[in-house]
């Protein structure tokens, strides 16, 4: 089975002079981030609230595991997946979990029974390696190859303005509640599956990859057909290959710190209501970071593979900095001896200090991510390829997920979770300086699967 061939055959007529062209990368990466604003940035809305939005973060930590432990295995096999569904299929697929993880929590609010969430989420973790996979195909083999900083940076700033709404969600609904509660409104959880149901809507707008094309008449890719027996052969081939080998550090660390943030900073040092304004300005700082770092990567220099080693010794000082704040934050209070709760109206200065700390670790967490896609994006320009690398990254940075919710889950201190965090990071940029020294080309060299086909009326 392969990707729609008898489905909007328009889109194979030649590029009209249209900034908004249906066809186009930059209305396909917008539409794609579009559908990440609604599901996974709603869910990192409700992520970040620490707990899932409950006081008691045990129900979340578990549902987080079991979506992490099958988000690991099945982002691996969505890249395989997306090239025998295709992007629609695959993203419908992927964005209609997220209504009902967001339900087992609304569920959660009146009977406490954490069995739900924990189904809810492993379901979720099918869904999401689907949609990360697709998700990562598009945002690197659509774009014309020298702006894929720039789509990247696109991407980034509608799905972090997921976030950014979804912070809004239950600052607003629970501005007046008592500082007390023991969970956000049943009216936060609905918000959020509202918007995660548009997403599921909008995800049968993406065209699949050989009706999209640039604005210079060429196809993002020449999509060849697939079957179950070779993808199998190609994923399994990524665990051999010295690209993704060296990409797993930093796929590991990549969301490894979400439990130490969004819990043990965001959770334990603010009050419910402070805590869904932080997470507006954490999402907020995400979309500064991708598009500054997306600047370096597209424009600094004329070299790509300079534009990558700068990019990444900036967003290793940054690391440094802000790890080195949160270690200065951390001193002040531990899991057995927790700081009073902020509030962002009552507390003052002493508001100011974790405020920026955790703004910070927004901004970082972009440039990171937005810089592993680069490179992602740099290894080849075939959909099929890039399908397969964006699936493995998510499936390492999954598992790694998975991981770090049960350190939390089992009290794990807090200081010893910061430096894990800190080193697991650390260590992937000098792996990654590897990679874009033996792997990235420049511009005028050629990229892994890379071929311009040409939209038959643009042909020479």
């Amino acid at each position: 089975m392969g990707f729609e061939d008898n489905l909007d055959q328009e889109s194979a007529a030649p590029p009209k002079k249209s900034l908004f062209r249906y066809n186009s990368p930059l209305v396909q990466v917008s539409l794609i981030g579009l559908v990440c604003f609604c599901c996974p940035g709603m869910f990192n809305a409700l992520s970040g609230m620490g707990g899932g939005g409950q006081v008691d973060p045990t129900a979340a930590n578990n549902a987080n595991t079991a979506l992490y432990t099958t988000f690991a295995v099945f982002g691996v096999l969505g890249g395989g997946i997306y090239n025998l569904l295709g992007p629609r299929l695959t993203l419908a697929a992927g964005c209609s979990t997220y209504v009902l993880y967001a339900g087992s929590f609304l569920y959660y609010n009146h009977y406490h029974h954490q069995t739900f969430a924990i189904v809810a989420g492993a379901n979720l973790g099918i869904g999401a390696g689907l949609l990360w996979a697709g998700e990562g195909a598009i945002m690197t083999s659509y774009p014309p190859r020298d702006r894929k900083g720039t789509y990247i940076s696109l991407f980034w700033c509608i799905f972090n303005m997921g976030g950014v709404i979804g912070g809004l969600i239950p600052f607003i609904s629970n501005y007046s509640r008592s500082e007390t509660a023991a969970s956000v409104n049943d009216g936060t959880y609905i918000g959020f599956m509202c918007f995660m149901a548009v997403g599921a809507l909008l995800s049968l707008a993406i065209l699949p990859p050989n009706k999209v094309i640039r604005d210079d008449g060429t196809r993002c890719t020449d999509v060849k057909y697939s079957s179950v027996s070779s993808e199998t052969v190609e994923i399994l081939k990524l665990f051999l290959n010295w690209k993704m080998l060296l990409i797993v550090p930093a796929s590991w660390a990549s969301n490894f710190f979400y439990s130490y943030q969004f819990t043990n900073v965001n959770g334990v040092m603010f009050n419910l209501r402070t805590r869904g304004l932080n997470n507006v300005f954490y999402w907020a700082a995400q979309m500064l970071g991708s598009i500054g770092i997306g600047y370096v990567l597209d424009f600094s220099f004329s070299s790509r593979k300079t534009r990558g080693y700068v990019g990444i010794a900036i967003v290793a000082l940054v690391g440094t900095a802000v790890w080195g704040g949160g270690l200065a934050n951390q001193l002040n209070y531990s899991r057995h001896k927790p700081p009073p709760k902020l509030d962002f109206k009552n507390s003052g200065s002493n508001y100011a200090g974790p405020f920026v700390l955790y703004f910070s670790y927004g901004l970082l967490d972009a440039m990171f991510q937005s810089m592993v896609y680069w490179i992602i994006g740099s290894l080849a320009d075939d959909s099929a390829i890039l399908s397969r690398y964006s699936g493995f990254y998510k499936g390492v940075q999954s598992a790694g997920a998975a991981v770090a919710w049960q350190i939390d889950t089992h009290e794990v201190p807090f200081l010893s979770e910061l430096i894990i965090n800190w080193s697991l990071m650390t260590v992937g940029y000098p792996l990654l300086l590897v990679l874009v020294k033996l792997a990235v080309k420049d511009d005028k060299e050629g990229e892994e699967g890379a071929k311009k086909e040409v939209a038959p009326s643009f042909a020479r």
